[in-house]
């Protein structure tokens, strides 16, 4: 990836607009707000639980798909969360954070990324509890 480039990665869902998964500026990897979608469009961390259609939503389950999904889009671009310098998390429901919280403290501790979590009205699909955006610092490779 080139000091200025931006790309859609193979193998995770196509985003829902014309913007890429990751675009490098300089030293910077900024990762657009990715969710627990899948390459296929369903949703990780939602569950069928009746014949009328209703729905479980685990926020620990989308929590741990979309921190390995923003792991899989770094990689991309030979990256890590280790690399990962801000988190922007946005929740449909605060009564997740504490779920959110724990799955989170599972890849990242007080020297991790500074953090900022947010409540928002809805996110693109009713089924999504998360949706994070990070930026990463990581000098192109020589």
């Amino acid at each position: 990836m080139n000091p200025a480039s931006a790309k859609v990665v193979t193998g995770k869902a196509t985003p829902r607009g014309k913007f890429p998964h990751v675009r490098r500026a300089g030293d910077f990897l900024f990762v657009s707000g990715t969710s627990s979608r899948r390459a296929d469009n369903t949703l990780a961390g939602v569950e069928t639980i009746d014949a009328m259609g209703a729905v479980r939503m685990d926020i620990r389950a989308q929590t741990r798909a979309v921190i390995e999904n923003i792991r899989d889009i770094l990689a991309s671009v030979g990256a890590g969360l280790e690399d990962v310098v801000e988190i922007s998390a946005y929740l449909v429901d605060m009564g997740d954070f504490a779920g959110y919280n724990e799955v989170y403290g599972e890849y990242f501790g007080f020297d991790g990324p500074a953090r900022t979590t947010v409540a928002v009205h809805q996110l693109p699909h009713p089924h999504l509890r998360i949706e994070i955006k990070a930026i990463a610092y990581r000098p192109p490779a020589a």
